[in-house]
């Protein structure tokens, strides 16, 4: 809301919102006089949809959503019903302060994120509908508990190797309806497309160039049963199962993402998505998300994902600050590159249990080391 002096009204007329001081005693018109060229204030007043006076004081005005007045500096006022509402409790979010006045979603008449369609969810995401289709999800072989070991006798234990799990969608549609609507209205803020894919454009790096072949050293190639789960989970995706997961609006931190229920050790999260170009096309871009997706011998040829126009829920997992111990603490996820069929994605897994609520955390570097994360949160 645009700060005005407590001697201005704010008055929309035939459209348009205009200000204009308010009359004083010496000059307010005569009261039964005839109509002339203006109308009196109390004719103007009368006929307006809204009209609001700055008050002196506004220590008291907390928001409406979180019901806090902490955060002076993101608390936004609504020009027509002078209710307060942080930019990151307002849905849609409000990425910036405005400019100029502000209306809120329920004075203007916007929905809210919480109350979209089932069907405005389907048709963002592009939901396929499946009918009679289940997974059954069971224990993985590192949560099993060890055998005792009988006395007397000599066990030689063989080191299973870790494998993937499938993340376990919630059960509530309601909630899980949320849970895409937060992501849509990411997207939506950013003017980002959804996509779940890498996708490959006209002037940009071709599928052909994204090759694992082509990898110089720091690829891992998925196995059997990890391409099984990671199958599933696309699968899921496509269904409209997503993972358990919240987009909310940090003032510091931007759009970050929350488990929405607990999410077990080496659960599959989200798999990184984005246009994929050439490291080269990419030298001098603004963009804060782009990741290594194929590191080669011939660094012209190494390929990036770039998440500014298309991408998925991992756009908005937060990178950590790996130059301090108490940033590494907050790490619950990594970043790995896999060769899957031939060609390379980069797949976010959960690195231990993460509790509900707690927010999303991964080491940007994956491999090379090379991304600066000293300014990172």
């Amino acid at each position: 809301m645009a700060p005005f002096s407590s001697t201005e009204k704010l008055f929309p007329i035939n459209g348009s919102v205009h200000r204009t001081a308010a009359p004083s005693p010496a000059n307010a018109p005569e009261t039964g006089k005839k109509e002339g060229k203006f109308k009196t204030m109390a004719e103007i007043l009368a006929k307006a949809k809204y009209a609001v006076v700055e008050r002196e004081d506004y220590s008291d005005v907390k928001c409406e959503e979180c019901g806090s007045g902490e955060g002076e500096g993101e608390l936004l006022l609504c020009d027509k019903c002078d209710k307060g509402f942080h930019m990151g409790c307002v849905r849609p979010i409000v990425v910036r302060v405005p400019i100029g006045s502000w209306i809120c979603p329920t004075c203007s008449g916007q929905p809210r994120v919480r109350s979209l369609s089932q069907k405005k969810i389907i048709d963002f995401f592009r939901i396929q509908k499946c009918k009679g289709v289940s997974y059954t999800f069971t224990a993985s072989p590192q949560d099993s508990k060890k055998r005792r070991r009988r006395p007397g006798t000599l066990v030689c234990y063989k080191k299973k190797k870790r494998r993937l799990l499938p993340y376990v969608p919630t059960e509530d549609l309601a909630q899980r309806l949320e849970q895409m609507g937060s992501l849509a209205t990411a997207l939506t803020a950013l003017k980002m497309e959804f996509s779940n894919d890498l996708t490959y454009l006209p002037g940009m790096a071709p599928r052909s160039a994204n090759q694992a072949i082509f990898e110089d050293g720091g690829m891992q190639v998925l196995s059997k049963e990890d391409h099984e789960t990671l199958e599933q989970c696309r699968a899921m995706l496509r269904r409209g199962e997503c993972p358990p997961l919240l987009v909310v609006y940090d003032s510091c931190e931007g759009y970050t993402v929350e488990a929405d229920t607990p999410i077990k050790d080496m659960t599959f999260i989200a798999e990184y998505c984005g246009d994929v170009d050439f490291i080269k096309n990419r030298e001098r871009d603004d963009c804060d998300s782009l990741m290594t997706l194929l590191l080669t011998t011939d660094p012209s040829n190494s390929l990036v994902i770039c998440p500014d126009r298309r991408g998925n829920v991992a756009r908005f997992i937060s990178g950590i600050n790996n130059h301090t111990q108490e940033s590494k603490k907050k790490q619950n996820l990594k970043c790995v590159r896999y060769d899957v069929n031939g060609e390379c994605c980069v797949l976010l897994v959960a690195t231990r249990d993460i509790a509900k609520g707690e927010r999303l955390y991964y080491d940007y570097n994956g491999y090379e080391h090379e991304y600066p994360t000293h300014h990172f949160i």
